[in-house]
Order: C-alpha cells, then sequence, then structure tokens
C-alpha cells in the first residue's frame, strides 16, 4: 500500500496503471487529471513528410494501439477519490460520449471543457477543419474543491497554444504533451494547495510539473520507461 502521507512532494512511478492503482488509499486522492489513450490509432492516415519543414506526425504512440474503455477505470477512480475530489480527463470528441455514458450516472455532475489551440497542425490537404479542439471530461460530486476565479476565467473553454519551443521536449518527443497553462488552470480550480493530484497516464510529466509549481503533491504513474525517465528528470528540476 503507497503510503499517501509520507508524500511531500511527488511520487513517481513505472508500470501499468490499472496494477499500481490498487495500492493507493481509499479516499485519498484530491485531483484525478490525467490525459489517456484517445483511442485514435484506427484513424491514422500515415505520417506526412515534407521538404520544407518538419514531418507532421498522424501515426500515434503504440499506446493508443490498445483500447481503452473508461469503463475499466471507473471502479479505482470511484475508491480513490476524495469527498472534496474532481475529476478531470482529456479526450477526444468519438469518446466523450462514452465518458458520459460510463461516468455521468456515478457522479452528481459531469461537464466538459474545451481547449482550443490557438497555433493548431496545419491541414496541408486543406481536405477538412484544422484539428484544433480538444476535449476535457469534468466530473464531481456535491462539496467538491472548487475554486471559483474570475467570471471571464471560469467559462469551459480555454484557448492556449500546444507546447512549443523550450516548453516541448525534445528526447524523447511525446506526441500528446500537454500545455502547463492549461493544466495549471484546472489544478487551481479543482485543487488547493498541499492537495495530492494523481496523473496515472503520465507521459513526460507535465501534469506533476503543473502540481509542483502550485504547490499541490502529485503520485504520476507511467507504463513507458522513456517517458518516466523524462519525468523523473523534469520533476527533479523542480527541487
Amino acid at each position: 500500500m503507497i503510503d499517501v502521507n509520507s508524500i511531500e512532494s511527488y511520487l513517481l512511478l513505472n508500470g501499468d496503471c490499472m496494477e499500481i492503482m490498487k495500492g493507493i488509499p481509499d479516499k485519498s486522492i484530491e485531483l484525478i487529471l490525467c490525459d489517456p489513450p484517445y483511442n485514435l490509432a484506427k484513424y491514422s492516415t500515415g505520417n506526412m513528410k515534407f521538404d520544407w519543414r518538419g514531418e507532421i506526425n498522424n501515426d500515434l504512440a503504440k499506446w493508443d494501439l490498445i483500447e481503452l474503455s473508461p469503463a475499466k477505470l471507473l471502479g479505482e477512480f470511484k475508491r480513490i477519490l476524495s469527498p472534496t475530489g474532481n475529476i478531470f480527463v482529456f479526450t477526444s470528441y468519438h469518446m466523450i460520449g462514452k465518458w458520459h455514458e460510463v461516468f455521468d450516472k456515478e457522479f452528481d455532475t459531469f461537464q466538459f471543457m474545451v481547449w482550443h489551440k490557438t497555433n493548431p497542425v496545419p491541414n496541408i490537404r486543406k481536405s477538412s477543419f484544422l484539428n484544433s479542439c480538444e476535449l476535457i471530461a469534468c466530473m464531481w460530486n456535491k462539496g467538491h474543491t472548487w475554486n471559483f476565479l474570475k467570471q471571464s476565467e471560469m467559462h469551459n473553454f480555454i484557448e492556449a497554444p500546444i507546447c512549443m519551443g523550450s516548453e516541448r521536449l525534445k528526447l524523447p518527443k511525446h506526441p500528446t504533451q500537454k500545455p502547463l497553462s492549461v493544466l495549471k488552470h484546472i489544478i487551481k480550480i479543482a485543487s488547493n494547495e498541499g492537495d495530492l493530484i494523481l496523473d496515472m497516464f503520465m507521459g513526460v510529466g507535465s501534469t506533476g510539473v503543473a502540481a509542483i509549481e502550485l504547490n499541490r503533491r502529485f503520485i504520476g504513474i507511467e507504463i513507458d520507461e522513456e517517458y518516466y525517465r523524462a519525468s523523473e528528470r523534469r520533476m527533479k528540476l523542480q527541487q
């Protein structure tokens, strides 16, 4: 069993989150903020290569080849979430209905947010809309932590660029690295200083970096060892 009371800053774990979560005590997590696979592999049209710019990545990482069912996460999410806790899950248009179907009846409130990317990948073929929006499923019960900011900051619509420049890791390059500005916005609203935040699909550790910078505690789980090591390096820089 993980001793959550001994976590002063963060705890990173390398392995299968479905197994590791079994060691998290009941009602110990104040915010689940995660970015699970979107199940988009079947829609891939392959990478596009150009002489005049970098390759556009349409292929998804190998972890997206195994479809994730929200129903598999429900039991552990409900068990480990504090009575005052919140759940925020990044997802895609074709998955939001599945999250709603499973989680809406289990929580007092199910809402969603839209992250509008101000610098989406260009549509080179000009054959459809730019893929400039991602969805975030949000679930909570009555009595949940809620830090209402200014009215103008409480829209369920966030505009922010995708990771660029120094924020974007080059080695390894994670195809769905989330910007700290979006993660921090959610963390400020849905948790308090000292709260324990969990990301069981940690990737390269962006949720952990955002949590530590806002004086929260963090548990991160990642199955890919290369991403896990990258998260370790980033988190050590926060100390």
